[in-house]
């Protein structure tokens, strides 16, 4: 039984680890340092990628992480 975390399109999700590297979200992956998103960002799901990733909008672009990276983004609503 798999303990990954599971969202879906449209999600807040918020980094509370950093990968050691990280992939952009294009056609052809590229590996980028980790220090282009930092801890506690939130960002929008944008899909479900094969291998355990997913693609996330973050303020300085699209990258590919693993639910171990991310929680949900619980919003407050009044």
């Amino acid at each position: 039984m798999s303990d990954a975390k599971e969202f879906l399109v449209g999600d807040r999700v918020r980094v509370v680890a950093l990968p050691p590297y990280i992939k952009t979200a294009e056609p052809m992956p590229m590996l980028r340092p980790p220090n282009l998103i930092h801890l506690g960002e939130e960002g929008i799901v944008l899909d479900r990628r094969p291998g355990g990733y997913w693609g996330v909008r973050f303020d300085r672009g699209a990258f590919l992480l693993e639910s171990q990276y991310l929680e949900g983004v619980v919003e407050n609503v009044e």
